[in-house]
C-alpha cells in the first residue's frame, strides 16, 4: 500500500532447505522458508541458488522469471521474527483494502499508531486484533486480496 512506509529487502542469500536469508532497509533480518509451489518453479538448488535482489529491492528473482514480491516476503518476516500479530493486522488491513487513515478510522485509532502495528513496530494489543474480528463481524466478507 503506498500510504505505508516503503520498506525494501538490501540482500538476499539462498540458504539450505529450501530457505532465504533476507535483510530489509530497516536493518530486520530474517530467514523464511519458500513454499513448495514456489519452490518447484524456481528449479533445481543450483537455480535456486542463484536468487537476486529485483529491482529498487521491491523482490526477489530467480534467472528463471520466477519473482517474490517484498510485500509478501515482509508478512513472512513477519512470521519468522516472531511477530504474527503484526502479520495478522497488515493482512486484515489489505484484505479491506484500508489505507493507513481508513484503518485508523474504522478502529478508533491514530493513523501513526496502524502504522506502527503494520509495521511490526509495536505490538498489537489483544483488543485490537479483537476490535478488527469485530469489524469483520460488522461489515461482512473481506475483499480478495
Amino acid at each position: 500500500m503506498n500510504a505505508d512506509w516503503m520498506r525494501t529487502i538490501v540482500e538476499v542469500a539462498a540458504g539450505d532447505d529450501d530457505e532465504l536469508a533476507l535483510r530489509w532497509s530497516d536493518g530486520t533480518e530474517a530467514s523464511i522458508r519458500i513454499d513448495r509451489a514456489t519452490r518447484a518453479a524456481i528449479g533445481d538448488a543450483t537455480q535456486f541458488a542463484q536468487v537476486s535482489l529485483g529491482d529498487w529491492g521491491h523482490g526477489v528473482v530467480w534467472p528463471g522469471g520466477t519473482e517474490l514480491g517484498a510485500d509478501s516476503l515482509w508478512a513472512e518476516t513477519l512470521t519468522a521474527t516472531g511477530r504474527g500479530d503484526a502479520r495478522a493486522f497488515l493482512e486484515w488491513r489489505r484484505a479491506h483494502g484500508m489505507s493507513l487513515a481508513r484503518a485508523a478510522e474504522a478502529l478508533g485509532l491514530s493513523r501513526r499508531t496502524v502504522a506502527y502495528y503494520s509495521n511490526g513496530e509495536r505490538p498489537v494489543p489483544k483488543a485490537i486484533q479483537l476490535a478488527c474480528k469485530g469489524w469483520d463481524a460488522l461489515h461482512g466478507k473481506r475483499k480478495a486480496a
